[in-house]
């Protein structure tokens, strides 16, 4: 059985996007006649022909246009302070994007060790993601954000913040204890998580997050690196909200 071929086309006019059609040219060797499969990133297959292959540059016409069925209900938004080192940022896109999420913010925090984001290169991460394991939907990147921006931001559904402070250190009264964010969230639900960066949130951010609207959750009992919380946060909003 023949290969089939993805590609990621957002414009679907017509052309490849460049580093696209130099894959499908220079390294696969595709020409006019053969059979491409392109994704828009917004829900839709399409199979297609090449038309012209030239070059760094590969023309197609659509065959047939295939919207996709959502596989997870929810709209799954992940916020996180980036690593000091980019290759584990990098792990972390590839594989949140493998198994599912709608949307993912970088923070900038009072103890973020990194406070630059090149959003190109991560948006290519994405793309090849969502290649590999053949989702129908890129994740949404946004720009790096101020925490306390983000946090008072209006947002729908659920809120939640994992940090490693003791319960009676963060909650106002005193004796709130925290959840397992599997345990609480709600399937179909929009959600919303945020993972600090290595030394954990301030205090303050944690109090700040709590004032609107977020809550205090636990994503087990092992300490985690940032990239692995990030990850166990996505692995467990992508559980409770398969279809």
């Amino acid at each position: 059985m023949k290969e089939v071929r993805y590609f990621f086309d957002a414009d679907m006019k017509g052309e490849l996007p460049e580093e696209e059609a130099r894959h499908a040219v220079k390294v696969l060797r595709l020409t006019s006649g053969d059979t491409i499969f392109l994704m828009d990133g917004n829900g839709c297959y399409y199979e297609a022909e090449i038309t012209t292959a030239t070059g760094h540059r590969c023309f197609y016409k659509v065959i047939e246009k295939q919207p996709q069925s959502p596989a997870w209900s929810g709209h799954l938004h992940l916020a996180m302070a980036p690593t000091k080192m980019m290759d584990r940022v990098e792990w972390f896109a590839e594989k949140a994007t493998e198994i599912g999420f709608d949307e993912l913010t970088f923070l900038n925090c009072t103890n973020s060790e990194r406070r630059v984001i090149k959003c190109e290169r991560i948006n290519k991460i994405l793309i090849s993601g969502m290649k590999q394991s053949h989702k129908a939907w890129k994740p949404v990147l946004n720009e790096m954000t101020d925490f306390k921006s983000f946090v008072k931001s209006p947002r729908c559904g659920q809120k939640f913040i994992c940090h490693c402070y003791a319960d009676e250190d963060v909650a106002e009264n005193g004796s709130y204890t925290r959840p397992y964010l599997l345990d609480i969230l709600k399937k179909g639900e929009p959600a919303t998580v945020l993972i600090g960066p290595e030394g954990d949130f301030s205090i303050e951010e944690v109090k700040m997050a709590l004032a609107n609207g977020y809550q205090s959750v636990s994503l087990g009992k092992s300490r985690l690196r940032t990239e692995t919380a990030a990850l166990v946060a996505v692995h467990c909003m992508q559980i409770k909200n398969q279809n």
